[in-house]
């Protein structure tokens, strides 16, 4: 049994400490957030993922995981001491390092004897000499440690799975002692494990990301081009998918991607790229053409309801993607704001990101159910691809709106089934048999 202290309790650093708990070593959760702490301690969840409150449950019980806010109590006993935390987007979309550094120093103050400390975070090319530099600087003795990078792969929704079912671990360290003690760690769980230097392994971590945002970017430029020449993108998704050199994963056309990873990922990777006189023009335009998504579902409800303004829009699904509750960058809330700009009424529903919505969003009517949004809606919007939205009594929905009209941001519905249901149906990048007249409001022309 390996001692480790896991520094952040978010999504990274709960996960991470819960599962190698459950791998059988003894774990600390530090985390200098008292209320977070405190609830973790009753067993309270401050995250919604699949599967994670039973594992802590279970830990905690068998004496394997545990939780402090005093780096103190934390580092006392540790082996393995993991940074994860926050690293937000800066002003310009540089990587906040605060946390780390914070946490850095923290370590060094109070570290009395030896010890590996290994970087989860996301983080620039070149922070683990960093942090390796804040400790030497601020340690009070000469007590040995090693820096290592281990970059997470984790999806939320499916944190704990990846966990324990990953497709590889990186890790990356100028000490392959270090490096290969950390590997130990991770051999229950038989995944390939890569062994390089630090900045290669941080290096990683951002082209991953950056790679799978550019493909559902991708996807989503065709999509613009298969509404405009009548073909469907989901077709066109599915036969590409069977290519092996390209395969069906992140070739979904919707929204676009959110989320507290790609968005910060690859602003932060244009942002290194800029800086050491690079051209990340690519890497822009995925951003780009990511935030054009959004503009471009607005821009069908405008076209279908002639205008905005006092319209009452529904939205379903409001947290970035299924099986969380995180809303940092969701579409849905980029999405609420420019509706809202244009006068919008907004009435909304998630099955399990209400409580974070409650505090996020301002004016919009949070209901109990997809049936209250679509009481007297002039349209609704599909904005994150919940399964519970996908076996919905659709005529009963539509018997409840104003006018029965669907905007499908993450393409859950097929247009002809929605025709034929009589509602007025736009997917992304779907093709379309024949226009659908736009119902009329009191013998007026929808919008007018």
């Amino acid at each position: 049994m390996k001692s480790l202290c896991v520094i952040g309790a978010g999504y990274v650093g709960l996960v991470t400490g819960t599962c190698f708990a459950d791998l059988g070593n003894r774990v600390l959760c530090l985390d200098i957030d008292e209320e977070r702490i405190a609830k973790l301690k009753n067993g309270v969840m401050p995250i919604y993922e699949p599967g994670l409150e039973e594992l802590v449950r279970r830990n905690a019980a068998r004496g394997r995981l545990s939780f402090t806010t005093s780096y103190r109590e934390g580092l006392a006993e540790a082996e393995f001491v993991f940074i994860a935390v926050d690293t937000p987007s800066g002003l310009e979309g540089e990587a906040d390092l605060r946390s780390v550094r914070a946490a850095a120093r923290s370590i060094a103050e109070v570290m009395d004897h030896p010890m590996i400390i290994v970087n989860k975070s996301t983080v620039p090319i070149g922070t683990g000499d960093w942090v390796a530099d804040i400790i030497n600087r601020h340690r009070h003795n000469g007590v040995d440690f090693s820096v290592v990078s281990n970059p997470e792969f984790l999806r939320e929704g499916s944190a704990v799975s990846d966990f324990l079912n990953p497709d590889r671990i990186v890790l990356g360290s100028l000490n392959r002692e270090a490096a290969e003690k950390v590997a130990q760690l991770y051999l229950p769980l038989r995944a390939p494990i890569i062994v390089t230097d630090l900045r290669t392994a941080e290096m990683i971590k951002y082209a991953s990301n950056a790679f799978l945002a550019s493909r559902i970017s991708f996807i989503n430029e065709i999509a613009a081009i298969c509404e405009r020449l009548g073909a469907d993108v989901k077709e066109v998704a599915a036969g590409m998918g069977y290519d092996k050199r390209i395969g069906p994963s992140f070739l979904d056309a919707g929204l676009g991607f959110g989320g507290s990873c790609f968005p910060k990922d690859v602003r932060a990777l244009a942002h290194m790229a800029a800086v050491h006189g690079c051209h990340p023009q690519l890497l822009r335009a995925v951003l780009e053409i990511n935030a054009d998504q959004r503009r471009s579902l607005v821009q069908k409800l405008r076209d279908l309801l002639g205008k905005l303004d006092e319209q009452t829009i529904g939205v379903l699904g409001l947290a970035f993607k299924p099986n969380t509750d995180d809303m940092r960058e969701a579409p849905a809330v980029e999405l609420i704001h420019l509706l809202q700009h244009e006068g919008a009424r907004i009435k909304a529903y998630d099955p399990v990101a209400m409580e974070n919505a409650r505090r996020i969003l301002t004016d919009v009517v949070l209901c109990q159910d997809p049936y209250e949004v679509a009481e007297d809606a002039d349209a609704i919007v599909i904005a994150t691809e919940w399964n519970e939205f996908k076996h919905l009594d659709l005529p009963r929905i539509r018997d409840a709106m104003r006018r029965p009209i669907m905007v499908d941001g993450r393409n859950i519905y097929e247009p002809e089934r929605m025709a034929a249901l009589g509602f007025v149906y736009r997917g992304v990048g779907r093709g379309y048999l024949q226009p659908q007249a736009i119902p009329t409001v009191s013998g007026r022309l929808a919008g007018s």
